[in-house]
């Protein structure tokens, strides 16, 4: 089977990476500096499986047929990468793997819905530099199918995708992508400091800016109306439970599970967007809730505002402080 992952950054690189060294036909597909930095020198993979290069194919654009896509890149680029490879891309089996609730809407304009695979990645990886990702964390690879019944085309993911991580299928993939959206909103408090998730995240102060983004979350979903569905690694009962105890207790819990995330230090991936001056995902994570709350009339206020933060820390290039973040969101801290 031909495969082709674009986007050769963390979780592209990763998965392209590791399939490569099962033997599989893969390719890359990526922006200039990567495709001159990974012909040049390969591929690096380092982190909790090992210590490797990995010699692999990629180029700008695709010029072969391939029956499998993983679609790594971040939401915003997919449709400039849709509109790039459309003439190879048509009978393919798509993979998507993003953050957040929008990608099968946008490559749904461009490709048959029956092709479209959904996917929930639950493991997790850094790049920061092109041509190298550390692996930090183990984890599941969730797959289903948004609109429809599980298909072939399903199958044909599945059965790659499986031999370089554990899977799960299921049929109500949307529930927990809508969860999945739980787990990375707190990406963007590292992206506004700077610093790793582990760093971020030791403070007590900063954790309970975490839990307020969940409580706040969780009241604009289920005013919505929307049913979350347990992660394999993340079971809906631990939002409940964190969600409903007071607040500085829930804050010492978080910081115990955040600081044991990973050896190496661990980015997130709006922060990684950030550090290879890359617009970040943060419009299609914590957005999502500022969007769902203005569609059903509910107020936002603390997600608003770390949105606004992230953006002000990509134009300005400068990052907040701890007593600064801490400062512009206590308002919004609530027990």
């Amino acid at each position: 089977m031909k495969i082709a992952v674009i986007g050769p950054g963390a979780i592209g690189g990763l998965v392209a990476g590791y399939l490569k060294l099962k033997g599989e036909d893969v390719s890359l597909i990526g922006h200039a500096a990567s495709v001159q930095e990974i012909s040049r020198n390969g591929l690096r993979i380092s982190g909790i499986r090992g210590d490797f290069n990995v010699n692999i194919g990629i180029a700008e654009r695709l010029n072969f047929q391939p029956e499998l896509v993983i679609l790594a890149t971040k939401t915003q680029d997919i449709e400039s990468a849709l509109q790039q490879n459309l003439s190879f891309l048509e009978k393919s089996v798509i993979l998507s793997c993003q953050n957040g609730l929008q990608a099968e809407k946008i490559i749904g304009r461009y490709l048959k819905e029956e092709n479209i695979v959904s996917s929930i990645v639950m493991f997790g990886a850094t790049s920061l530099e092109a041509g190298e990702v550390v692996h930090n964390f183990e984890g599941s690879w969730i797959v289903g199918k948004l609109k429809g019944k599980n298909n072939g085309k399903l199958a044909c993911a599945k059965e790659v995708a499986g031999k370089i991580f554990p899977i799960v299928e299921t049929e109500n993939i949307k529930g927990m992508k809508c969860l999945k959206v739980f787990v990375n909103a707190n990406n963007c408090i590292p992206a506004i400091l700077g610093i790793s998730m582990q760093e971020a995240f030791s403070e007590a102060q900063v954790s309970r800016i975490g839990i307020a983004v969940w409580k706040e979350g969780l009241r604009i979903v289920q005013e919505a109306g929307i049913n979350l569905v347990s992660l394999p690694d993340f079971p809906l009962e631990r939002l409940m439970k964190l969600t409903s105890m007071p607040i500085e207790e829930a804050a010492n819990i978080y910081s115990g599970i955040m600081k044991g995330l990973s050896r190496e230090p661990l980015y997130g991936s709006i922060l990684q967007s950030i550090k290879r001056n890359r617009p970040s995902e943060i419009d299609y994570i914590n957005g999502e809730f500022v969007a769902l709350a203005k569609e059903n009339g509910i107020e936002a206020g603390l997600n608003e505002k770390l949105v606004a933060m992230v953006h002000e820390v990509e134009q300005k290039k400068r990052f907040f402080s701890k007593a600064e973040l801490i400062e512009r969101t206590e308002a919004f801290i609530t027990d």
